[in-house]
Order: structure tokens, then sequence, then C-alpha cells
């Protein structure tokens, strides 16, 4: 019997966000979407009950007959193909744990449930390309600009992550810019750095900067510059993937309004023509994204991949 639905879960480092997908026509079924908090750092039992709590809330309204398995979008590094944490960062206790032996023992199902990874940035693009921003396109690069930098890029709706036209698995984040990375440069610490060092305040995030664009010019300033810095660091990677669309999510996406024009033009310098688009599915994209793991089709063509991720 062809299984026409599956659970996509994105990991983050504070809460586990989950939802049953209807594979065919990619849609997320109402009422299935669960979430639970937690803390990284808590011992490994401790997660897996927070993250087992969210997955039979959703488990709850699902026919097993009807279920292919579980997809999860999940921050490496980690042994995507075999299911096992080699986190330290994050997660310290989960290190070297196989997932699925010590989740599937904890969800409320009479069959075992097939489990499949996928780095939560590659997750986020894969969800564009299928249903968001990037569904009419076929080279797509995708990225995530919030407490950190994540970036994918997909063909044909599949991520590339090896190969001479990318980065080695896709990432931008660790990449020289400047007087250090990309990293320092496009992440929520750089917009409260610089603009505590212009007007010696502080502020929390992109958000406060957003409710002050109207009556403080640094602000401006600061998103036209970061917009000029987006574009110098995005210009080689976009060319020499031939990419056709640049989908961005996260936090600081929500202000692209502001530092757009400077993103646009500075690729155009760049001879860089690509389409610039806001994610229109957000935190939707990691669980449409990691469901889509559960199409064996698809799978075959994603798991080819996962040996270079």
């Amino acid at each position: 019997m062809l299984k026409s639905h599956s659970i996509g879960v994105d990991i983050g480092g504070s809460h586990i966000t989950c939802a049953a997908i209807h594979m065919q026509e990619g849609l997320l079924l109402e009422g299935t979407l669960a979430r639970a908090e937690y803390h990284h750092e808590a011992p490994a039992e401790e997660i897996f009950h927070s993250w087992a709590k969210a997955l039979n809330q959703t488990l709850a309204h699902i026919s097993p007959d009807q279920l292919a398995g579980i997809g999860f979008a999940i921050p490496g590094p980690f042994d995507y193909a075999r299911g096992i944490s080699e986190m330290k960062h994050k997660f310290p206790k989960l290190f070297g744990r196989h997932i699925p032996t010590e989740l599937m023992p904890l969800l409320n199902t009479s069959r075992p449930l097939q489990m499949r990874f996928l780095n939560d940035a590659s997750t986020f693009a894969v969800g564009e390309a299928w249903l968001g921003e990037g569904k009419t396109f076929q080279r797509v690069v995708a990225i995530t600009l919030g407490t950190g930098f994540g970036s994918a890029f997909t063909r044909d709706g599949a991520p590339v992550v090896s190969g001479p036209t990318v980065p080695p698995e896709g990432c931008l984040w660790h990449l020289p810019f400047k007087d250090s990375i990309a990293d320092d440069y496009f992440s929520t610490k750089w917009f409260v750095k610089k603009y505590a060092a212009l007007s010696g305040e502080t502020i929390s995030g992109v958000r406060d900067l957003i409710e002050r664009t109207d009556q403080d010019p640094l602000v401006k300033e600061l998103f036209a510059t970061f917009g000029h810095n987006l574009a110098e660091c995005l210009s080689t990677p976009l060319r020499q993937f031939q990419a056709e669309v640049l989908i961005i999510g996260g936090n600081i996406s929500h202000a692209l309004p502001f530092f757009r024009i400077a993103l646009e033009e500075g690729l155009i310098q760049q001879d860089v023509q690509v389409s610039v688009r806001r994610s229109s599915l957000m935190e939707q994209a990691a669980l449409l994204g990691s469901a889509r793991l559960l199409d064996d089709a698809f799978w075959q063509k994603v798991s080819a991949e996962l040996p270079e991720i």
C-alpha cells in the first residue's frame, strides 16, 4: 500500500517542531503541528523525551497505515546516512548516539518507522525548491540569515553539496570574508556590533533596527552596507552555480525591503543575473523539505550526496 503521509521534523537548539505532510499534494495537515522545548545541553534522555512528546502529538492524528516515516532537518556535523549525531558544539550529550534506536521506543506506534536525516539548511532549500519560491526554477540557492548564516544549493529540487560549481557541503558561513569569515558579517551579531560602534547603543536584534528605520539615518546606512556586503560575498558562488533564484529566509529576511536595493545593485555590478526573493514558506520550508525525504525516488537523489555532507 502506498503511504501518503510523512512527518517532517525541524530540530533547533531550543525546540523541536513537527507536522504531518501529505506527500503527493505537499500540504501540511491541519491540527498536526506540534512543538516542544528543551535545552540543547540537557541530558540525552531529556532531549529524546521532548522530541517524542512533540512527535506523539503529531502521530495521534495520523493512521499508521498512511505513514511512510519521519524526516529530520537537523544541524551538523551529523552522519546523515546512518542517523548518528557528531555534534559537540550543540547537543553535546547526543554525540555518538544513533537517533532511531534511541527515539523509536518512545513513540506511540505499533510498528517501526523509517527515519531519514538531512542538514537543516538543505531541507529549507528543498522545501522552497519543491513548493516555495524556487518551484519554477532549476538552480536554486537558499540562505538563512539569523543567529548564523546557513546556505544550500539545489538543482532540480535536490541538494548539491559537491563538485566544481558549489563550495564544499554547500556551506558559505566559514568562507573567508574581509577580515574574518562570512558568518561574522551575515548574522544578527554583525548588526548588534556595528550599530553599537556607530551609535553607542545596544540593540537586541534586527527587529529593533526595523522599528527605527524611519527616524534613524544610521539604520538605513547599516542596511545598505549589509546588502552590498552580501552581494560581494554571494556573487562568485551564485555565478559559479549559475543560480536562477536566491531565496532568503531566517529572521533577518524580514528586513529584506531595507537591504534589497543594495543587494541587487551589488549583484548587477558583479554581473550576476538572479531573481532575489524572500522565503514564502519560512519555518514550514524545513518541515516540507524533511518530510519529502520519505519519497523514495527523491531520497535516491539525495542519498547519493549524503557521504559528502
